[in-house]
């Protein structure tokens, strides 16, 4: 487990406490993101934990290579994740305007930082929205059923913009009236 003291980072004579790890996931990471996650290798950390007072902060770079589920088809897809996150840690609960100005706000408990579970939680938070298999990305396939079929945003716009709004079809035949008196 990658674990840091926070009272020792708050008083070293070191502006800087780096951190550069290989990570093993726990099985409980696994467990909890079974339907978001189906494997991830070469899970490595790197970055700096630092105190600027109130708050030890860390700047950390994570690597990984994971398999997830396409959004699509379900079919495994293998990606190379890389991302950056900075987590603040704090002794005390943070206030409300701390909360407000700062992204992450972290309550310590036993004077240990978790890092395990921070890299954990964003390896997470970086999975695109969106994940397909190369053949999904070349061919543009989209699955359908009875009555029902998914369609690319392109093709949603055009047939919306091909399509008459029914409150203008019946003005249409307003004019057509009027057009006949004359």
């Amino acid at each position: 487990m990658l674990n840091f003291s926070y009272s020792q980072i708050k008083n070293s004579r070191n502006p800087l406490t780096h951190a550069d790890e290989d990570v093993e996931l726990s099985k409980d990471f696994f467990d909890r993101s079974k339907e978001l996650l189906e494997d991830a290798k070469n899970v490595h950390v790197s970055g700096d934990f630092f105190y600027d007072e109130p708050f030890v902060t860390g700047n950390f770079t994570v690597e990984a290579d994971v398999v997830a589920p396409s959004t699509r088809s379900l079919k495994p897809v293998k990606l190379h994740q890389k991302f950056n996150f900075t987590e603040n840690y704090s002794e005390v609960e943070p206030t409300q305007e701390q909360l407000d100005e700062e992204d992450t706000i972290v309550t310590v408990k036993d004077d240990k930082i978790d890092l395990q579970k921070a890299v954990e939680d964003n390896l997470l938070l970086s999975l695109p929205s969106v994940i397909l298999t190369p053949q999904e990305k070349n061919e543009g396939d989209f699955p359908e059923g009875k009555g029902w079929k998914v369609i690319s945003q392109a093709a949603y716009q055009e047939e919306q913009s091909n399509k008459e709004n029914p409150a203008f079809a019946k003005l249409k035949d307003l004019f057509k009236d009027e057009k006949n008196k004359e």
